[in-house]
C-alpha cells in the first residue's frame, strides 16, 4: 500500500526537522502543508518530527463498512444535541460575570463541538473517498436545520465525488 504524509498544523511547533530529511523538499511549503505532488511516502519527515505532527497515510483509503440506519438516525440526534448545548455554551460565555466564568464556557462550547465531530468520526463517517460520507452528506441536506450550509454540503459532495474518479 502507498502512503503519503500528512500534517497537523496544532500540533506543529515548527522545530522544521522535517525539512532537512524530506528526500524531496515535499515538506518545505509556505501553507505548512505537505506537498503531495513532491512526496514519495519514505516516512522520514514523520519519524524525524519531535511533536508526531506528521502522520502517514494510505494513498486510497479503504471502503468504509456499511452502516445502518439506526447508527445514521442517533449519530444525527447525538450531534444535534451537542450543537445545542454548543450553543448554550456560547450564550452563557456572552453573558459571564467575569472572564473566568467565560472562558469556562468557552471551553465548554469548544468541547461539544470536538466531542460531536469525534461521534462522527467514530461512527466511520470520515473516511475520505467513502461512499458512506457521501450518503450521510446526503442525508443531512434533507434535515431541517435553520442554519445548515447547503451550499458548503453540495460542494462537498462533488469533491468527494471527483477524488473518487
Amino acid at each position: 500500500m502507498k502512503y503519503k504524509a500528512v500534517r497537523t498544523i496544532r500540533l506543529c511547533t515548527k522545530d522544521c526537522m522535517c525539512l532537512y530529511v524530506c528526500p524531496t523538499g515535499a515538506s518545505d511549503t509556505e501553507n505548512g502543508q505537505i506537498d503531495w505532488d513532491k512526496c514519495i511516502g519514505c516516512g522520514e519527515c514523520a519519524k524525524s518530527c519531535p511533536n508526531h505532527a506528521i502522520s502517514m497515510v494510505p494513498y486510497k483509503f479503504p471502503e468504509a463498512q456499511p452502516r445502518s440506519e439506526d447508527v445514521k438516525n442517533n449519530l444525527f440526534t447525538l450531534t444535534k444535541e451537542r450543537k445545542i448545548g454548543e450553543d448554550i455554551a456560547k450564550d452563557m460565555a456572552n453573558n459571564a460575570k467575569d472572564d473566568d466564568e467565560k472562558r469556562f464556557y468557552l471551553a465548554l462550547a469548544y468541547s461539544m463541538k470536538f466531542s460531536s465531530e469525534d461521534i462522527v468520526r467514530e461512527g466511520g463517517y470520515l473516511l475520505p473517498q467513502a461512499k458512506t460520507v457521501i450518503e450521510l452528506l446526503e442525508d443531512m441536506k434533507k434535515l431541517e436545520y435553520e442554519d445548515l450550509p447547503l451550499e458548503k454540503i453540495n460542494r462537498l459532495i462533488t469533491l468527494l465525488k471527483e477524488a473518487k474518479q
